[in-house]
């Protein structure tokens, strides 16, 4: 997390993320209790006190929502009904109803332009899930990338990639109270300014509409987004968004309650699942 957080939570924020990956390398086999705590380096009741406060359930509860039969059900007993979100005014360019966040989307003729003329500044932050790369402008946070199975490199280039004609400055404390807000660390929302072509944009819109806890099938989102024949287009789409986390790709699964694949390596996708689930289980 950014500097201005408490040493002692920023300690127990990288706590969560080492316990998140020691979680998901043991590939399903569960852990103990005493067991984690003692990889982690800390004392059982402890661990446990941490955890749940940072997570919202118990390291084993958590476990339960990284298993394949846990997506299966989010699909069959709390899939979202995009239409019937659509119908609260959960999707399109409002704010987020999740995340507190407000939704903006660069003009085609601007993303045509290659984001020239944009200053995009970025900075490395500490988040639930790993590393995090935070790109954005003064309009709001345009790139969020997760470098923990892809690396420090590969997530840099692969977001510069996306605006070849911006101007790329390091300046981590201008985007320092969006990234709170992004990982629920402050009330203000925190604005996400979307780049992307025509096409990309009415899909990133369509999962903004998936609430947090629940799925949706990438042909349930091809519906939404308006283009129900072209599945694997959108499916390219979603892959491509640039802003993980805040337009929540890593709510898309396949119609068999398989995850499918993510962007940033599938381990971050699993902790997104299950973190969002214990989250919507404990409020």
């Amino acid at each position: 997390m950014p500097t201005d957080q408490s040493p002692e939570d920023r300690y127990h924020y990288a706590v969560i993320a080492r316990a998140l990956k020691t979680i998901d390398d043991a590939g399903g086999a569960p852990l103990a209790l005493d067991d984690l705590a003692e990889r982690l380096s800390m004392s059982p009741a402890h661990f446990q006190r941490v955890f749940t406060r940072w997570v919202g359930v118990s390291p084993k509860r958590y476990q339960q929502y990284l298993t394949l039969d846990h997506a299966k059900r989010l699909l069959t007993e709390r899939r979202t009904l995009l239409d019937a979100a659509d119908e609260a005014g959960l999707s399109g360019t409002g704010r987020l109803h999740d995340l507190f966040i407000r939704w903006e989307a660069m003009s085609p003729g601007e993303f045509a332009k290659g984001a020239e003329g944009l200053t995009m500044r970025w900075g490395w932050f500490e988040s639930p899930f790993g590393p995090a790369l935070v790109m954005g402008t003064d309009r709001g946070i345009s790139g969020l990338a997760f470098a923990g199975e892809t690396g420090a490199e590969a997530a840099m280039a692969d977001l510069r990639g996306r605006w070849p004609k911006a101007c790329f400055v390091e300046d981590p404390m201008a985007l320092r109270s969006w990234v709170l807000a992004a990982f629920g660390a402050a009330s203000e929302p925190a604005p996400v300014l979307a780049i992307g072509a025509p096409f990309q944009i009415k899909v990133w819109e369509a999962l903004i509409a998936i609430p947090p806890g629940h799925v949706a099938t990438y042909t349930d989102i091809a519906r939404r987004a308006g283009y129900p024949q072209a599945v694997r287009a959108v499916g390219t789409a979603i892959g491509r968004n640039p802003v993980s986390w805040l337009i929540p790709c890593h709510r898309a699964i396949r119609k068999t309650g398989g995850l499918g694949g993510y962007h940033w390596g599938l381990p971050v996708k699993r902790a997104m699942l299950a973190w969002e689930s214990a989250r919507a289980e404990a409020g």
